[in-house]
């Protein structure tokens, strides 16, 4: 079903939306000759794929136009209002269309597919291998970390970028081509591409509202002046599922591994103030605490607990303040990520290892024939022994030598519990 041409009074992203793939403006690593999803159209085999990237870059007019090029039915269910129902009533839409008179290909575009559960998303597998349609999921989030390793096995990941200013400005040449806008002034032109911020869903929302609001004023051009006014102060969209999130939040990250508050409050307020849910914030500096101060400031990992239960009971912007508290005394406590690199050491050694019994004086005897067994016989209770310490057993396999996973940092607390595990140490040589 070709798309039908939008009409005037249609809004204005919606009569700039591409007819066809000649008139997509940005994305040439995927679009131009001879790149991937070039390809994929003249091949004239659609292939399921997920197009992963910001708002506003493409990927609901890139599903369209697929359709269009394969003349296939296209479907649409978005992930934040659909549910099972919608994806059965799809199945049978795209039943009838592979069954009818006129056999014809479906494109399924999820829009948001990171919304859906694991059973959700499972729900599409047996039509996508059965060859029923082709899947197409738009997401904002990591697909690796956001949609079935299943699903993501049998769909090819294109990965989409923010709009650069020469694309903007192309938008904005095409809405003034069909006169749907005002002539704007360079300065005012360059605050609104600055504005968008490469997601042209954002642009021509904006573009449209200015020129409602410049044709009440009979504003022709627009000014700075007047753009500013109308603006207020600039709003920055934040990337929460690409590149962008992930590489602040790493910088947040290694700001407090660094011990540098500033820096690590710097971070956590821009991303607050693009946007970033500070649930997932709270969740990131839980895991700070575990994983870079650890042993060496027990408190941290209390505090930052305790930072994200206040944000719960006070919500934003009032709990945003706890959670900058936080920030600050994890940066400033001492670092240890010594319970971090033994937990993964242990991991590591588990994986490649045999399961070795467990020794029978360290098993548990709840039956008369299990102490028959000789379960649990020779073992030494510590709370009897001297120091409340049975100085000289030993708690790991038969056979296997001490693999010293937990290595103390001296800083912080560390340093008393390596002075304490040097002791024990010396106790259980002694024993022998």
């Amino acid at each position: 079903m070709k798309a039908t041409k939008p009409t005037p009074h249609a809004p204005l992203a919606e009569r700039l939306r591409p007819q066809h793939l000649g008139e997509v403006i940005g994305q040439q690593h995927l679009l131009g000759e001879g790149m991937a999803l070039r390809l994929a159209f003249e091949s004239g085999q659609p292939h399921s794929c997920i197009l992963w990237g910001p708002p506003g870059v493409g990927k609901t007019t890139i599903a369209r136009l697929m359709a269009d090029a394969f003349d296939a039915q296209f479907l649409s269910i978005s992930a934040v209002l659909g549910g099972v129902k919608d994806i059965r009533e799809a199945v049978d839409k795209a039943e009838v269309a592979r069954t009818g008179l006129h056999p014809q290909r479906t494109i399924m575009f999820v829009d948001e597919v990171h919304r859906f559960n694991k059973s959700q998303q499972d729900a599409f597998l047996p039509h996508v291998e059965s060859g029923l349609f082709t899947f197409i999921g738009a997401t904002t989030e990591n697909p690796s970390f956001e949609v079935n390793s299943a699903l993501l096995s049998r769909a090819a990941v294109y990965v989409l970028q923010p709009l650069s200013e020469q694309d903007l400005q192309s938008i904005v040449l095409r809405a003034q081509g069909i006169k749907a806008i005002p002539a704007i002034e360079p300065e005012a032109q360059a605050r609104l591409l600055a504005y968008a911020d490469g997601d042209a869903r954002r642009l021509l929302n904006t573009l449209e509202t200015l020129a409602m609001a410049a044709q009440q004023e009979g504003l022709d051009p627009v000014t700075d002046a007047w753009l500013m006014r109308v603006l207020g102060e600039r709003m920055r969209r934040y990337d929460k599922g690409g590149e962008q999130f992930y590489d602040t939040i790493s910088a947040l990250h290694k700001s407090v591994r660094g011990s540098d508050p500033d820096a690590a409050l710097y971070w956590f307020v821009r991303m607050l103030d693009g946007g970033a849910d500070p649930r997932y914030m709270a969740r990131r500096l839980i895991r700070m605490a575990s994983e870079d101060i650890g042993l060496a400031d027990p408190r941290a990992l209390r505090m930052a607990l305790d930072a994200a239960d206040v944000y719960e009971r006070l919500g934003s912007p009032e709990g945003e303040l706890t959670l900058a508290q936080c920030v600050i005394y994890l940066a400033m406590a001492p670092k240890s990520n010594a319970a971090y690199k033994a937990y993964k050491e242990a991991r590591a050694f588990v994986k490649k290892d045999g399961t070795r019994p467990v020794p029978m004086h360290l098993r548990n005897a709840p039956t008369q024939l299990m102490k028959q067994l000789d379960y649990g016989k020779g073992y030494r209770y510590a709370h009897d022994e001297e120091d409340g310490f049975a100085a000289g057993e030993r708690y790991l396999p038969e056979g296997m030598a001490e693999p010293g996973f937990y290595r103390p940092v001296p800083r912080g607390l560390e340093i008393k519990i390596a002075e304490k595990l040097a002791q024990l140490r010396q106790k259980n040589a002694a024993a022998g």
